[in-house]
């Protein structure tokens, strides 16, 4: 007999009554799932194989737009050089510095609350309006840094009009903001069994052999989590480069990443269906990223009970 056939007729009607309250929680969801992300991904995509400008209504060009961006449009090319750039060498960096610190955190437990919080706190506020601005004056011309600097005879001027510095000015503030990775690390690290690190120790291991060969595979799935959405993070900015360079996109389109050309095409030069196309050109390169990494995590991502 089926399960169904085994319930009375009161468990029945109080089983559906519990699927009616389930879809009932979930409705509100779908709804801003449906309204606010599928439906407007979808009529994105359409108006990606079209020419619109916000007034009129859009018209079918086909892959027009696609053709254009990788062959007509060395702006674009540039973009996403530049994006490619703050991509790979931020996310690492912050990465690093993120374990740096949690495990060090982890070896402290004065204070480390404290500590926890403060170096935290950068992540809560590093995506806003008022710290780019802030950062935009620290790094502009005779601001604190190049006055720091020149104090101690290092002139490079301003960081924000410097092509060649702009640029790392933007990675330092993506690094200063590892408060949430840290924290998810020393969760980790937290889990690790301290019976692994003294058997290691026993056998001989030193301090970097522990790292190399406990820290980093106990790690490893945190450390495939944080690589996942730093990635995707980084790809994303946009805020910070946008106020840093008023909009712009310079110096010499140093911070023109992908996020804030597409932004300048879609509403500053009204073509929404350029932009279109190009946020999916985006969404694709993440997409692409996102699968190769789930594909090669097998050879380097271990989980408890795992046994590779």
């Amino acid at each position: 007999m089926s399960t169904k056939e085994q319930l009375r007729p009161g468990q029945r009607a109080f089983k559906r009554k519990e699927t009616v309250a389930g879809y009932g929680f979930l409705t509100p969801w779908l709804i801003g799932f449906f309204g606010l992300t599928l439906l407007p991904m979808v009529y994105s995509l359409y108006l990606s194989f079209t020419k619109y400008n916000l007034f009129k209504a859009p018209e079918w060009i086909g892959f027009d737009n696609y053709v254009r961006l990788f062959t007509h449009d060395p702006q674009f090319i540039h973009s996403a050089k530049i994006t490619l750039t703050y991509v790979l060498v931020g996310t690492p960096i912050q990465l690093s510095a993120a374990l740096l610190v949690a495990m060090l955190l982890n070896y402290r437990e004065r204070g480390s609350g404290f500590f926890r919080s403060a170096f935290y706190a950068p992540s809560l506020i590093g995506g806003s309006v008022s710290v780019a601005i802030v950062w935009r004056a620290m790094f502009n011309s005779d601001g604190p840094v190049d006055s720091f600097l020149s104090s101690i005879g290092i002139h490079l001027g301003g960081w924000v009009g410097n092509p060649n510095l702009v640029l790392p000015a933007m990675i330092i503030l993506a690094v200063w903001q590892f408060g949430a990775t840290m924290v998810i690390f020393l969760a980790g690290l937290k889990q690790i069994p301290k019976e692994l690190y003294e058997a290691a120790e026993m056998d001989g291991a030193g301090a970097w052999s522990r790292f190399r060969t406990v820290t980093l595979p106990m790690l490893s799935p945190v450390i495939f989590f944080n690589l996942l959405l730093g990635l995707i993070g980084a790809f994303q900015v946009f805020a910070s480069a946008y106020i840093i360079s008023r909009g712009s996109g310079g110096p010499a389109g140093m911070t023109n990443f992908i996020t804030v050309y597409l932004y300048k095409r879609g509403f500053s030069d009204g073509q929404m269906g350029y932009a279109a196309a190009m946020a999916w050109v985006l969404l694709i390169v993440v997409a692409i990223i996102a699968t190769i990494l789930f594909r090669t995590q097998k050879s380097w991502v271990h989980y408890s009970g795992d046994s590779r």
